[in-house]
């Protein structure tokens, strides 16, 4: 039988899960990406610990907001965060999507926050 589109997504995330996982000096950057929005966290896995956030998601806009233009915007916020926190390295979790477009937009505009490029991932 054939899998949906999320239960490959689901499947693909599962196996880079096995292997990625965050520490307090290397937290995990875990993406998520709908038709919509786009969201991500920086994570402490040993902890349990959600160290930083951002998201697209906004009250009543209705508008896409799913795009590479708000992707940058976002890493860049994000970014912005966990230079604020003193994280300096990192370990991207792009969810189980591919590494292009929007995911591609918002890994690149995080390093690009960091002008000494501590943010390595």
């Amino acid at each position: 039988m054939k899998l949906t589109k999320h239960q490959a997504r689901v499947r693909r995330h599962r196996r880079v899960r096995a292997i990625v996982s965050g520490t307090a000096e290397r937290p995990r950057i875990c993406v998520f990406r709908s038709n919509r929005h786009i969201s991500a966290q920086v994570i402490d896995d040993t902890r349990g610990h959600t160290l930083a956030s951002v998201t697209s998601v906004t009250k009543g806009d209705g508008k896409n907001h799913s795009s590479a233009a708000v992707a940058t915007e976002l890493g860049r916020l994000l970014g912005e965060k966990m230079k604020a926190s003193g994280i300096e390295r990192a370990v991207f979790d792009r969810g189980g999507y591919a590494y292009h477009g929007v995911i591609k937009a918002f890994a690149e505009a995080i390093r690009s926050a960091d002008e000494k490029e501590h943010f390595h991932f």
